[in-house]
């Protein structure tokens, strides 16, 4: 999880913290100007395209990171070596399982992505210091856990129709949170068609059928295979049941 390093080590509040975007969302928010300035000496920023590994599954953790931009799919390996997706990351998401020998997923960036990378005995030990950053990773972790049980429901009892308008708006609320009321949220898909079917436990068909339902009821616009343009957020969080 580090090439591209940039060392962002300053007095006051570091420079990359100052023009990250998810700092006061994420695990930061919590810290002051030294508790910051502690957790930069050890902290660099890293760049991947899409489609590169940031995790592998079952491999040591050797760090943690934040997700600042971007978006990160999670996958699990089967038996026969097929891949299912089986969650995604946004900003200012915690990537890493946090004071795990290793990982329990396999982590790849989606779209283009910037990440927070700290080591791992960096991190707990700052954690091991400061509670209230234990607190702020606990809830996070927690919201996750709650967005996954969430999901659960979605992939068991929704329809078809239901399953991709919920996808579209999990994609959309994470696209730009502190947009104004009313913007439009327009994005690109972060996964394929086939990754979405996967995703929703349909085929890529159904897929197909249902982005073209959306479109003709004036839902969404597309523009080409991945890029999205949401007409109406309300009618998108009722078809999403």
């Amino acid at each position: 999880m580090g090439h591209d390093r940039q060392d962002i080590h300053t007095s006051g509040i570091p420079v990359l913290c100052r023009s990250c975007e998810a700092r006061h969302r994420g695990m930061c928010g919590v810290l002051d100007e030294n508790e910051l300035v502690t957790l930069a000496r050890h902290t660099h920023k890293a760049h991947h395209a899409p489609g590169a590994e940031l995790i592998g599954e079952s491999v040591p953790t050797a760090a943690y990171a934040n997700v600042m931009k971007g978006v990160v799919k999670l996958t699990k390996g089967l038996e026969d070596g097929r891949r299912q997706v089986v969650g995604l990351q946004f900003a200012p998401d915690f990537l890493g399982r946090l004071f795990g020998a290793h990982s329990a997923v396999a982590a790849e960036a989606a779209s283009e992505v910037e990440l927070c990378v700290v080591p791992r005995p960096a991190l707990e030990r700052m954690i091991a210091e400061t509670p209230a950053l234990e607190h702020r990773l606990m809830q996070q972790t927690l919201r996750e856990l709650d967005e996954a049980r969430d999901w659960m429901v979605t992939l068991g009892r929704k329809s078809a129709a239901e399953k991709l308008a919920s996808f579209l708006l999990l994609v959309a609320l994470h696209t730009d949170p502190e947009r104004e009321e009313g913007a439009p949220i327009r994005f690109d898909l972060p996964l394929s068609r086939g990754d979405i079917a996967d995703f929703l436990g349909l085929t890529i068909e159904t897929v197909s059928r249902q982005f073209t339902a959306l479109k003709t009821s004036g839902v969404i616009e597309l523009t080409g295979l991945r890029t999205v343009e949401i007409l109406s957020l309300d009618r998108l969080r009722a078809r999403a049941g």
